[in-house]
């Protein structure tokens, strides 16, 4: 009987197991163990006690290769757990490095009736809830901003987050840490979730992305609610102390969140013992005082882009403006800031008798009848004016790019419980998955796979078909021959070994 409507079959294969889809998948798991990864999970968080039961390594490290595997809910792992090659390659790769004895103590860990070598669903939710604290929840108030404060097994996992990002940086260090700050919406359906500004229910964590590492430094898992600017100053100094050794200098750019007073007079003012004086560019809040000394301005000058080695004029302007808030003048020895206005002016005009009607999403100015887009940057530091909003407008390149990963890449787009704490743990495991991604690209693949999405990796790298065999006491991974991305797994592996031995 035909299956469908064109002329082929499906049949099940009658050779036992063995069979997988994600033969590109493991050297994920053989860089981890090698960056310290695994190491670190067990170290820092400790959740798992006694001889029974998945380990927190297993546990992590099951929901980091869901995330790389392209799976976005719990029960995804389901997929993972039928993968019989992939599973075969997990029994191998559990005992590595262990004894006789610590082998013996590994297979007690599981109990009998479980057969999988991932953990069940049941069991996940059960875990990520450890990460909930009840009592947090008690202190909440109505319309008001609040941000639960971390249980010790959420801290602990923050703490790994900072080990992975340490480990990177002994491998391939930078002296220099450009720190872009911006939140981002994660909408969902959740009852417990709150409304966010945009109207609808959400949660908005407030991210630290580490430009020269392309690593998510911190990230706090907020609610809906929660202004992205709330406590900034408070979390960007959690972000400056998860900062590993040899790094000497510190840049800050964040959005108009950002441009709070305590924030620029802590990095202007060198309140930072390690770093001192931090140099920004943040995004200044167009208010009506702010207009006012735009309004003044004369000197505009053309903002021009670099191409092919030669300056071209851009639509838009910038002007050095003389304004000076409130909130800053009540100090006579306060720091002094510089105040750049951008312009740019509308080509599309109004419909006559629809000006006053049209609600634009951003501040506009009139100059000599001409409508224009208005936006404006506060810093400390002492560049070009040009060079400085070039330099400010590349937070919005990669870190947003991240975000966009984060939730459509991987699981961070699909929040799996109505407990704030068991999401904040399934976020942070997810910037695990992307951190760890990240380092692959740079550390393993080279430059030519560093400006790839995980989409495309996983589609020419990951998702690599091969049957696990066990020969002469040996696993072996046989790939389907001619496969172009056979050469890269082989040399992915022997990079890897290299970064073992040279510690």
């Amino acid at each position: 009987m035909a299956q469908g409507v064109f002329d082929f079959q499906y049949e099940v294969e009658k050779r036992s197991g063995g069979m997988t889809g994600l033969a590109g998948l493991p050297p994920y798991l053989e860089f981890g163990y090698v960056m310290g990864l695994g190491a670190a999970i067990s170290n820092r968080l400790k959740m798992r006690g006694g001889d029974q039961g998945w380990s927190d390594e297993q546990v992590l490290m099951s929901l980091i290769l869901l995330n790389l595997a392209g799976g976005d809910c719990v029960s995804d792992l389901k997929a993972l757990s039928g993968d019989d090659g992939l599973c075969r390659i997990l029994k191998s790769i559990q005992c590595k490095g262990l004894s006789r004895k610590e082998r013996r103590v590994h297979q007690r860990r599981l109990r009998k009736e479980l057969k999988s070598d991932f953990p069940s669903a049941s069991s996940i939710f059960r875990y990520l809830n450890w990460f909930h604290d009840s009592e947090q929840e008690k202190h909440r108030e109505p319309e008001k901003s609040f941000i639960p404060a971390p249980n010790a097994y959420l801290r602990a996992l923050a703490q790994v987050i900072g080990d992975f990002i340490a480990s990177v940086q002994r491998r391939c260090p930078h002296n220099i840490a450009t720190l872009d700050m911006d939140a981002t919406l994660v909408e969902t359906s959740k009852n417990e979730a709150l409304y966010c500004y945009k109207h609808y229910k959400a949660y908005q964590p407030l991210n630290t992305y580490w430009a020269e590492q392309d690593l998510i430094l911190h990230s706090e898992f907020r609610d809906g609610n929660v202004w992205a600017g709330f406590e900034q100053l408070r979390v960007f100094k959690e972000s400056l102390d998860l900062l590993p050794p040899g790094v000497e200098q510190v840049f800050l750019r964040s959005d108009s969140a950002g441009y709070q007073h305590d924030l620029l007079r802590y990095c202007a003012e060198a309140k930072n013992e390690r770093f001192g004086v931090i140099e920004f560019a943040i995004g200044v809040k167009v208010t009506d005082a702010f207009k006012d000394a735009v309004a003044a301005v004369q000197d505009w000058r053309p903002l021009c882009r670099e191409v092919k080695g030669k300056l071209v004029e851009t639509d838009q302007e910038y002007a050095e403006v003389c304004f000076v808030p409130s909130e800053m003048a009540r100090k006579k020895d306060g720091p002094d800031y510089r105040l750049l206005a951008i312009r740019e002016a509308l080509k599309q005009p109004s419909l006559t008798g629809m000006e006053d009607q049209l609600d634009l999403p951003f501040p506009t100015m009139s100059f000599d009848s001409v409508k224009y887009k208005v936006a404006g940057v506060v810093t400390n530091r002492e560049i070009a004016g040009d060079e400085l909003i070039w330099w400010y407008r590349k937070r919005c390149g990669k870190s947003e790019e991240a975000h966009s990963v984060m939730k459509e890449d991987l699981a961070g787009g699909k929040l799996p419980s109505g407990l704030f704490g068991a999401n904040a743990a399934w976020w942070h495991i997810m910037i695990l998955a992307l951190n760890l991604n990240s380092a692959m690209k740079r550390l393993v693949l080279g430059k030519s796979w560093v400006s790839k999405r995980l989409k495309a990796i996983r589609f020419s790298l990951i998702n690599v078909p091969g049957r696990v065999l066990n020969h002469a006491r040996s696993l072996i991974v046989r790939l389907t021959g001619g496969h172009p991305s056979n050469g890269i797994l082989f040399e992915m592996r022997r990079r890897i070994l290299k970064l073992c031995e040279s510690g």
